[in-house]
């Protein structure tokens, strides 16, 4: 493995006083009855896979249809995120090309760009990702059901209470006549924190 891109500075981040209550107001309505933690499962499934990832699925999108927003966007991500509506975080974006492919994970807690990805995944917060994508990145993406060739060099980027990071993917083959707008529905959160490439449209049609 080669590129791995650690912040010497991480702050393990106590959950904040929001999500602490949301959690006992969670706990009550399924003690009582008037919840059940199925549909609580279902909502969060929904914000970390679908509503979540939207904004950072339109950033991509620009970026693939406009070369200079996409220059602004590698340059200064919190800049070019502002210039969508998007703020709220420090955050740098890395661009997958042919030859490498980027990889987020937080090693010391879960730091996440909640803005533009919703939700964190729970697997993003376990123990088992956050040591081994440092480690093994390469077996790890194969678990993810993601192999690439040898050749390709792939670069680990460790995120920070400081400073965030998200993945440009690659642009699939195939889709140089869609609309920004189509194009941002086939982005998904796990290719943004680069565990997973953006499909073709009916590849990633087939896989719904």
């Amino acid at each position: 493995m080669s590129g791995h891109h650690a912040d010497e500075h991480h702050h393990r981040e106590p959950e904040d006083p929001l999500s602490l209550r949301a959690r006992a107001l969670e706990s009550l309505l399924v003690e009582k009855g008037l919840l059940s933690s199925d549909v609580v499962d279902r909502v969060v499934s929904l914000y970390e896979k679908d509503i979540g990832p939207h904004y950072g699925a339109k950033v991509v999108a620009r970026a693939w249809v406009d070369p200079g927003y996409r220059r602004r966007l590698l340059a200064d991500g919190v800049a070019a995120i502002g210039e969508l509506g998007f703020g709220g975080v420090d955050l740098m974006v890395v661009e997958n090309t042919p030859a490498v492919h980027n990889l987020v994970v937080c090693t010391l807690c879960s730091c996440y760009p909640h803005t533009l990805l919703g939700l964190p995944p729970v697997w993003y917060k376990s123990p088992p990702y956050r040591s081994r994508a440092v480690i093994e990145p390469r077996a790890v993406l194969r678990e993810f059901g993601l192999e690439l060739p040898d050749s390709v060099d792939i670069r680990v980027w460790d995120s920070s209470a400081e400073l965030r990071y998200m993945v440009l993917p690659l642009r699939p083959p195939g889709t140089e006549g869609l609309a920004e707008e189509a194009l941002a529905a086939l982005v998904t959160r796990d290719a943004m924190i680069g565990v997973a490439v953006v499909e073709p449209p009916a590849m990633a049609e087939a896989g719904r």
